[in-house]
């Protein structure tokens, strides 16, 4: 299901950051285009060079770089995307999207695209519970985006079991994401 078809993959700042390139290389596996925007946040953890590596595709990263084409860039990705992932998803980014905010690529992508968005949050389970949080969740749900719900399992911390945090399996990221193109067609 996924041949052929444009994925943009949203990474985000949190240590499950270099879960993502394992999750590009399945998506190429399975026939996809991939194309990386990463919040400034996420190279901290997994550099760009990673996913353009792995890709074939230049990686966008700063909303300022300097213009090597005519083409505004996240106008190009938004419109060039079949589906939008973000995995993983920080607690930040679902509240900055459920505000409307656009202050970075990643973000203005979302709100330019009329692709479906699939969220897979990662973060610490506290946070994850925080009512805040939760009804970030909601309304994004509410307002049609789809979601890969975290695991529990250990986390970063060391701590194990505790509720809900852990990005989900890779395995169900694409699977959701074949879901929600198979419901394109």
């Amino acid at each position: 299901m996924l041949k052929g078809k444009k994925i943009v993959l949203g990474v985000t700042g949190g240590i499950a950051a270099y879960k993502a390139a394992q999750l590009a290389r399945m998506f190429i596996h399975a026939g996809a285009d991939v194309h990386v925007v990463m919040t400034e946040s996420a190279t901290k953890f997994i550099t760009p060079l990673t996913f353009r590596s792995l890709t074939g595709n230049p990686v966008t990263v700063d909303m300022f770089e300097p213009v090597t084409n005519w083409q505004i860039e996240h106008i190009e990705l938004a419109t060039m995307a079949d589906v939008l992932v973000i995995a993983p998803a920080t607690a930040n980014v679902i509240g900055k999207i459920a505000s409307g905010m656009a202050d970075d690529m990643l973000t203005t992508t979302v709100m330019a695209t009329k692709a479906p968005v699939i969220i897979a949050p990662a973060m610490n389970s506290n946070m994850y519970s925080n009512p805040i949080v939760q009804g970030n969740v909601d309304k994004l749900k509410g307002l049609g985006y789809e979601f890969v719900e975290p695991e529990e399992g250990r986390l970063a911390t060391g701590t194990e079991g505790v509720g809900k945090g852990r990005l989900a399996d890779l395995e169900k990221i694409v699977q959701k994401t074949s879901e929600v193109l198979e419901r394109l067609r």
